[in-house]
């Protein structure tokens, strides 16, 4: 079982600690991308003696992605990584149920789903996850109940042949745009999410219109 968990991170040092310490239960392969972090994340991350990834400025999450994905398939032999987000919402428990997932149904990649939990969901991001997991849904032709979700695993076979060229928080809808085109399986698993008084860092109306840009581009490449 070759996997590695992957956390993007800015300003995380309030959390970061103690989702390490979690994870530790299941693995002590845990790479960290600090993306310009202006706090104490670096040196939590240092003294957690984890594989760090430093960003001199902050670049956003799409290219902490990028960078740790590069490093994953430059450096090591990981054969699936899983991605969680450093601020305490994803649930370390639950990284059984997404290597399950890959053994028990094939799946090339495995996306957390939390849409059966909702009620603790901001209206607007519920609204919003509905909308884009129908769409991707649609153009994948799978069954992606909540597209959005940033707890996810990859198998290294995905990371090597699909290219990513956008940045953002578009970038986890081309990876499936694209996956799908080459027939790689998507599946899901249940999870819970803790949410916290923490601001989400998506710009609903920019990150709309990059997603709108994304699926266009998509369409007219097919």
């Amino acid at each position: 079982m070759k996997f590695c968990i992957l956390i993007p991170v800015f300003n995380g040092d309030k959390t970061i600690k103690a989702l390490i310490e979690k994870i530790r239960v299941f693995t002590d392969d845990i790479i960290v991308v600090d993306d310009g972090s202006t706090d104490n994340t670096a040196m939590i991350a240092k003294e957690s003696k984890v594989i760090i990834i430093s960003h001199s400025k902050n670049k956003g999450k799409g290219e902490s992605l990028k960078s740790g994905f590069d490093y994953i398939l430059k450096n090591t032999d990981f054969k699936y990584v899983i991605v969680m987000d450093a601020d305490a919402q994803h649930d370390p428990r639950f990284i059984p149920d997404f290597l399950k997932a890959v053994h028990q149904k094939g799946a090339d990649i495995v996306i957390g789903n939390r849409m059966e939990y909702t009620h603790d969901m901001p209206a607007m991001r519920r609204l919003t996850n509905k909308t884009m997991s129908f769409i991707i849904s649609k153009v994948t032709k799978q069954d992606v109940p909540d597209s959005q979700c940033g707890y996810r695993l990859l198998k290294r076979k995905v990371l090597e042949r699909v290219k990513i060229e956008t940045s953002k928080y578009d970038m986890e809808s081309e990876i499936l745009f694209k996956a799908a085109k080459q027939h790689f399986k998507i599946d899901s698993v249940k999870i819970s999410t803790v949410y916290t008084d923490q601001k989400s860092n998506i710009n609903p109306l920019i990150d709309t219109f990059r997603f709108i840009r994304l699926l266009i581009n998509f369409a007219l490449k097919k």
